[in-house]
């Protein structure tokens, strides 16, 4: 199956969810035989600066489009895995704030890559995008760790890894046995078994942070892989973390 195929063009352009909230859909990205498709979440703040959750590649053209709408201030590194592509925007923008995930600055990639991580995420968002954006850490065993967001004004939950629901048409089916048995297929996608079992260390404390999430009620949830839900986001999300709330 050509990797074309499997991501959601067009890519690298801004597309609009709901006021003052974008999606870019990127990719692929290539991981276990997979060609995975990613998307980078973008939030106007109420000041104008402009909040990339999970930066996807640099690219000139969606470079122009973001300036078009705002000022790049802030680049979020929302778990362990979706790094890879701050670098690039931070040599384009000297002056960005970066933020991780807890841990991420232990990773011995991340130490190795010399990326530039400005503050680390906690409990409460910080007093630069607090307005905006409340945040939930959602904890798991091997140094994984993954922060959601919700965007209050709109009603969006912005996951990465937490949900993947991968379309079966969108994957080679000589894959598919293997994504199905993950967990991670449409339109039944959650996080797949490696991260279920990670975060099952810590099910106590995760647990409770995944009911704070399913409380927020959200209107729809964006994450990093697959078909997102932009509609029915309370329900979805509600069996989407059923494993781990029940």
């Amino acid at each position: 199956m050509s990797a074309s195929i499997t991501v959601y063009p067009p890519l690298d352009v801004l597309k609009p969810v709901a006021p003052d909230i974008w999606i870019v859909d990127s990719g692929p990205l290539h991981a276990i035989g997979l060609a995975i498709p990613v998307r980078m979440t973008v939030v106007r703040l109420k000041n104008g600066d402009l909040w990339l959750h999970s930066p996807t590649r640099y690219d000139e053209g969606l470079d122009s489009e973001l300036h078009r709408i705002g000022t790049i201030r802030h680049l979020v590194a929302p778990n362990v895995a979706h790094w890879s592509f701050l670098k690039d925007w931070q040599a384009r923008y000297p002056g960005v704030v970066t933020w991780a995930a807890p841990g991420l600055r232990q990773r011995s990639q991340v130490k190795k890559s010399g990326v530039p991580l400005d503050h680390d995420l906690g409990c409460y968002a910080p007093e630069a995008w607090a307005l905006d954006i409340e945040l939930e850490v959602v904890p798991g065993g091997f140094g994984f760790n993954e922060v959601a967001f919700f965007h209050r004004s709109t009603s969006t939950l912005v996951l990465t890894d937490l949900i993947q629901n991968f379309e079966p048409d969108k994957i080679s089916p000589l894959v598919r046995p293997l994504v199905r048995f993950a967990g991670a297929m449409s339109p039944d996608g959650k996080a797949p078994v490696h991260l279920r079992f990670a975060i099952n260390r810590k099910r106590d404390i995760a647990a409770a942070a995944a009911r704070k999430l399913v409380g927020w009620a959200p209107e729809r949830v964006i994450f990093a892989h697959g078909r997102w839900f932009d509609r029915d986001g309370a329900t979805q999300l509600q069996r989407a973390l059923r494993w781990l709330t029940d």
